[in-house]
């Protein structure tokens, strides 16, 4: 029978940290391999993670909104097209900043087991 997370008592989270997940399942070997990057290494990696995800979703929504025609916000006129490539940059920052589709969870990881691999 699987544990809850929640203290029955007072309601709320335990507050000893819990072992990272990887696709569901704990991952020893990425806590191993936090422990040997240093935090500031660490910081760049998930800025790094979230920058990679942001340019993929951007390329997502640019291609999502290229065949649209007519008037509006995303119309085909000259003025639109500038306005249109701004404001799918600034959706796809805004999505990669609340958690994305996953994608950085998964470059944070790789980033960070390679350089725990250098370090060793």
């Amino acid at each position: 029978m699987q544990q809850s997370l929640i203290n029955s008592t007072t309601g709320s989270i335990p507050t000893r940290a819990m072992m990272p997940l990887f696709k569901g399942r704990p991952d020893p070997a990425f806590t191993e391999a936090l422990a040997k990057v240093s935090p500031q290494a660490q910081a760049k990696a998930k800025a790094t993670a979230t920058d990679f995800e942001a340019m993929f979703l951007n390329s997502m929504f640019s291609q999502m909104t290229t065949g649209v025609k007519g008037d509006g916000p995303f119309g085909d006129t000259p003025g639109t097209g500038v306005w249109r490539s701004m404001l799918t940059e600034q959706y796809s920052k805004s999505f990669a900043k609340a958690g994305g589709v996953g994608i950085s969870d998964d470059v944070y990881r790789t980033l960070i087991m390679q350089q725990a691999n250098r370090a060793a």
